[in-house]
């Protein structure tokens, strides 16, 4: 009697530990599951990110980013962009931002490139990584033709000046001219700028060149007007050119979109480009 009952005894602790190893084998396998089921999840993720490229940018900048009558974007860096997309083999999707709004909405992932005239500044690679300058415009500043206006604080002081807010044009006018009494004005599209020098509301507005005589000078309002001075200079302000501005932990996608814009300039698309909007090139070397 004492010998059978030792012997079931013996048995339970036995049984006990074949289940407990069942139980953790069992466990194991549902984590391995999951693990696998996360690496695919994963792996298809990345699949559809590489299917598409998100561009963020603010359509009011002719001729860079604007729209026609019918809604479309149309612009340089508008077929910039889709010849990247092009290039790369995958799908262009535009995200319209407000201008001062694009590297915050950068960050916040609500797309994958800032593509939008945004020149490359000391300032902003504080917050956000750049592909190599692509283009260099000139900065000027348009004033009543006749009105005698300089781009210099003495000539402006008491004058309201009208700037893209968020732009490199502010930071060089409020470093600059602001300190020594001329009136800032920023404006969330450049269309209202334009508007209010037209109106009589600003005595001046500081702009790219190209944007200037597509979106005012050759334009019936801008009849009356001209640029006033040379364009004006600081590269700590205005930038070293215009780029892609990219997440900075995006560094295989930014190789990407890199190795993109080197095939496009080695071919000579984006001279081709640039001849097309301009009439000359702009494409840095």
């Amino acid at each position: 009697m004492v010998t059978t009952m030792n012997r079931k005894m013996i048995r339970y602790p036995r049984a006990a530990r074949l289940a407990g190893v069942a139980g953790l084998l069992g466990l194991l396998g549902a984590g391995l599951g999951m693990m696998a089921g996360a690496a695919h999840a994963q792996g298809a993720q990345a699949q559809q990110t590489l299917q598409t490229l998100r561009f963020g940018v603010e359509a009011s900048y002719p001729p860079f980013e604007s729209k026609t009558p019918a809604g479309q974007l149309q612009g340089f860096d508008i077929d910039i962009g889709n010849a990247v997309c092009q290039r790369m083999q995958v799908k262009c999707v535009w995200v319209e931002n407000s201008f001062d709004g694009l590297i915050a909405a950068l960050e916040a992932r609500k797309f994958d490139v800032i593509n939008s005239a945004m020149n490359i500044t000391a300032k902003r690679r504080q917050q956000i990584d750049f592909t190599p300058a692509i283009y260099v415009m000139p900065i000027q500043m348009v004033a009543k033709r006749g009105s005698g206006l300089q781009p210099t604080p003495a000539s402006l002081k008491g004058k309201q000046v009208g700037v893209l807010q968020g732009s490199t044009q502010e930071d060089y006018v409020r470093k600059h001219w602001a300190p020594q009494g001329v009136s800032i004005v920023t404006y969330e599209n450049q269309d209202q700028i334009f508007a209010d020098l037209a109106a009589g509301r600003l005595d001046g507005a500081v702009q790219e060149v190209q944007t200037a005589t597509d979106g005012f000078l050759s334009k019936p309002q801008g009849k009356d007007f001209d640029f006033a001075g040379a364009p004006l200079k600081d590269p700590a302000t205005l930038g070293e050119g215009t780029g892609f501005g990219m997440r900075k932990n995006d560094a295989a996608l930014k190789a990407k979109v890199v190795a993109a814009l080197d095939s496009l300039r080695q071919d000579g698309t984006l001279t081709k480009l640039s001849m097309k909007y301009f009439g000359r090139d702009i494409i840095a070397k």
